[in-house]
């Protein structure tokens, strides 16, 4: 029987997985848990960060998940009963084993067979369920871009900036009070302020145009505009009329541009070619990203052990805090050696 709310969570996210389905984020998790035990969302925002507002619509579209996956049909006030009663159907009658084609699109946070669920160790993270924590840092980024600022995220390389932009970029569209149209650039991949324009005419869809044609082509569109490593703007190939001019295009709460941008360091310090300030410093409000505390390194590994048979020690485990020092990237590559190692002496 369901006798509690992770006994009810672990039954859930097995099904999904059984089904090909992706399992629950951490968010959803939370707010399972939460809802499970009774709370109302005001205590569930306050234990996953984000605004009572935002809990309730990620309430709602957690329901039709369960609805659209499983076929449960459950609301606010009537949560436990129609999964338990799911439960007893599902353990009378279990599901036939999946075909093989059928396995091979199951989520990678469900890893079959125990294959390695620390990854990627590199790269840029695209897949939500992939990602991992940074609720703080999202809760603050979208309550800046909601109050009509834009925002530089600031941290070292390798500390996952561009995975935490790549989920604002996803999220943007549930979170962001008033729609915009969001646009991701990587800076890495364009090398002068021609092709940066013309990059983001092609993905907004307006004619191909710089300086006041891009202005007027822009008027009646709003747009979330996200650039990784915006360092490239200060390199060869650009001016500091680029910069300038995005400035113009940001300012204003009812703006045809907001930004969202991610550098190794401060705007102040990045753009300081003239003048004593940069002219993004003044409209973004900075968000640091820093390493992961203890706790968040034990969740991550717990997230992603859950799935699989095999287990950290607390010696692994401390290992991996002093090494990594709370470092994602780091912190994931070590994990997967050590999964690695343990997968192939079970063998």
């Amino acid at each position: 029987m369901l006798n509690d709310s992770k006994a009810a969570l672990n039954f859930i996210n097995r099904v999904l997985s059984e089904k090909g389905k992706p399992i629950l984020n951490s968010v959803e998790e939370s707010l399972f848990l939460g809802i499970w035990k009774g709370l109302e969302y005001q205590d569930i925002a306050g234990i996953i960060i984000l605004s009572n507002q935002h809990t309730r619509r990620l309430g709602v579209q957690l329901f039709n998940k369960l609805k659209q996956d499983l076929g449960i049909l459950v609301s606010k006030r009537n949560f436990q009963n129609p999964i338990k009663h799911f439960y007893q159907e599902y353990t009378s009658n279990p599901s036939p084993v999946k075909s093989n084609i059928e396995i091979t699109q199951i989520k990678p946070s469900s890893p079959p067979n125990n294959e390695n669920p620390f990854v990627p160790t590199t790269g840029r993270i695209e897949n939500l369920e992939k990602f991992f924590g940074r609720e703080h840092e999202i809760k603050q980024i979208f309550e800046f871009l909601n109050s009509a600022s834009s925002v530089a995220i600031i941290g070292e390389q390798a500390i996952g900036k561009s995975s935490l932009l790549y989920a604002v970029y996803q999220q943007s569209i549930n979170l962001l009070n008033s729609p915009r149209q969001n646009v991701f650039l990587d800076m890495n991949n364009i090398h002068k302020q021609e092709d940066f324009y013309f990059a983001i005419c092609e993905k907004i869809g307006i004619p191909d145009s710089t300086g006041y044609r891009f202005t007027r082509n822009l008027e009646n569109k709003r747009v979330l505009l996200i650039l990784d490593n915006v360092g490239k703007l200060n390199g060869a190939g650009f001016t500091r009329n680029v910069r300038d001019h995005l400035r113009g295009l940001a300012e204003g709460e009812n703006a045809c541009l907001k930004l969202v941008l991610a550098a190794n360091e401060s705007l102040k310090t990045l753009f300081n070619d003239s003048y004593e300030t940069s002219p993004l410093q003044d409209i973004c409000q900075q968000v640091d990203i820093l390493p992961w505390d203890e706790k968040s390194i034990r969740e991550f590994i717990i997230k992603r052990l859950q799935p699989t048979t095999i287990d950290f020690t607390e010696t692994d485990i401390q290992e991996l805090i002093q090494e990594s020092g709370g470092h994602p990237r780091k912190l994931t590559q070590l994990c997967y050696n050590l999964y690695k190692k343990y997968s192939e002496s079970s063998i």
